[in-house]
């Protein structure tokens, strides 16, 4: 009996040191292995704090290659953009990135997928968010972004005051607004009795889903790793509840001008049996991955235009240049812009700087699971063997957009890095003397490439072309240092400022 319970102690020790990682020994072909000083966290919080020093040391360490264990799960990171393609271009029933989307999913929106969504998203995203699909969206995002930007603002020739606020909850706010209108639709005119009440209740409305979203966003990173502290979590299920209600299908559905990506959505999942409860959270996903990154990113797009009066003057001048040439004539009283897809497609200069922004501050992580045992070669010709249910994980943020190999001086914000001589578009990138594929990643590659990014890059395009066009902008301290990011952001797409930024503007005319 007693030797029963020591052998059935000694199989629980050795099972729970396997599931902490402890027994974990590096094998032949694999890479280095890091396991990190706590069992089964390993070097979880040194990479929450700040993954792009921890990876930086990482790569100085143990070379292009290596193995971290995270949170119970063993992450290889590839450091090597030349041996990049292997991994985006190897099949997702070996390296998948489903299963990683869908954790996701559970663990920020209390969504639980029993279907394709990354397929069906894909699908409709290409019919509504690129082509002509995207010109209807793009309509109503210009329309949405110039009546925000001019709201009280008094176009009476003469009123020219300036104004002063914060440059990051300004644009934040601004792009949120535009874009959950142009994505959820509008309040009824006929239920509000007017135009303007109705347009009154869209602003009140987007602003209170503003104030809440910006919240949740906070919270993001550490739901992720699943660190939030008991008050904490609370908030958080507090504001999933409420985006859930605010979201849901049945407010939804009440709206005018919503967009066919989100009725689409609703329709195939209701066609498919999908509770309507848990499409309100599908919803919410939706809201997130459509708003999260564009406000940051436009933050600093024009923060970068303001700090280098250089870089402003080429792109204002582009601007100018363009609506000059359709005729346009921006005064007191007059029509709106009519910002077309065509007018958006000759600004190199802003193409450029928008490029050059995004590799700054853009730092996605891509994350694939190996769903087999698996092997691939990396540039140096050396093989590299993975274990099933290992995760495979890109950062081109350490090792394309900083690396001075491939853009030199990579701090620094050069608003022409993209173009030629010639003035087109710049592709050409060498590290080692050979060309890279992957000189900037702000959208991923692969089966996991953003499927929104032509909307996304729409979006950038057409609130800079109309900020400038309709306003004077400076900092309000030029020589002020620019602001440092925070380091929980890592990984998530657009960085974010530690601090605001106070800038001025006013009417042009």
């Amino acid at each position: 009996m007693t030797f029963s319970i020591l052998i059935l102690a000694t199989v629980f020790i050795i099972s729970g040191l396997y599931l902490l990682g402890m027994l974990r020994m590096r094998r032949p072909g694999e890479p280095p292995l890091i396991k990190g000083a706590i069992p089964w966290l390993g070097n979880v919080l040194e990479f929450k704090n700040n993954g792009h020093a921890f990876l930086q040391e990482m790569l100085k360490n143990h070379g292009d290659v290596f193995t971290v264990q995270l949170a119970g799960h063993y992450f290889t990171f590839v450091m090597d953009p030349l041996s990049f393609g292997p991994v985006i271009r190897e099949a997702t029933s070996v390296l998948d990135f489903n299963e990683f989307a869908r954790e996701s999913a559970i663990k920020l929106f209390g969504y639980h997928s029993t279907l394709n969504d990354l397929h069906m998203l894909k699908e409709s995203s290409t019919k509504h968010l690129m082509g002509d699909g995207l010109v209807v969206l793009a309509q109503a995002m210009t329309e949405n972004l110039q009546t925000l930007m001019l709201y009280n603002m008094g176009r009476v020739k003469g009123d020219r005051k300036w104004l002063q606020g914060g440059l990051f909850n300004f644009t934040y706010s601004i792009i949120f607004k535009a874009g959950y209108c142009s994505l959820f639709g509008n309040e009824p005119v006929k239920s509000k009795g007017s135009e303007k009440r109705a347009q009154d209740c869209d602003w009140e409305r987007s602003e209170k889903l503003f104030q809440e979203f910006v919240k949740y966003d906070q919270f993001v990173p550490r739901l992720i790793y699943s660190a939030l502290s008991p008050k904490d979590k609370i908030e958080a299920e507090r504001l999933k509840r409420f985006f859930w209600h605010r979201l849901s299908v049945k407010q939804t559905l009440q709206k005018e001008n919503i967009n066919g990506w989100i009725t689409e959505q609703i329709r195939k999942r209701t066609e498919m049996g999908v509770p309507e409860h848990m499409q309100d959270r599908f919803l919410f996903s939706l809201l997130w991955v459509s708003q999260s990154n564009t406000g940051p990113a436009c933050f600093w797009f024009l923060y970068y235009l303001m700090k280098y009066p250089e870089a402003m003057k080429a792109v204002r001048a582009e601007v100018e240049g363009v609506l000059k040439g359709t005729g346009q004539d921006i005064k007191p009283g007059g029509p709106l812009i009519n910002l077309t897809r065509d007018m958006l497609r000759k600004v190199p200069i802003m193409d450029s700087a928008m490029e050059e922004t995004l590799r700054l501050k853009a730092a996605p992580v891509l994350t694939r699971v190996a769903k087999e045992n698996v092997k691939f070669k990396m540039a140096s010709g050396m093989d590299v063997s993975i274990r099933r249910e290992d995760r495979v994980v890109l950062f081109p943020y350490v090792s394309v957009q900083m690396n001075p190999e491939i853009h030199t001086d990579p701090q620094k914000f050069k608003y022409d890095r993209f173009l030629n001589e010639d003035g087109t578009k710049k592709t050409a990138f060498f590290k080692n003397g050979e060309k890279v594929k992957y000189y900037t990643m702000p959208w991923g590659a692969g089966g996991s490439i953003c499927p929104g990014r032509f909307f996304a890059v729409n979006e950038l395009k057409q609130f800079v072309f109309l900020m400038l066009s309709y306003f004077e902008l400076e900092l309000v301290n030029p020589n002020e240092e620019i602001p440092s990011i925070d380091p929980n952001r890592w990984g998530f797409g657009i960085m974010q400022p530690n601090n605001d930024v106070q800038f001025r503007y006013r009417l042009r005319f």
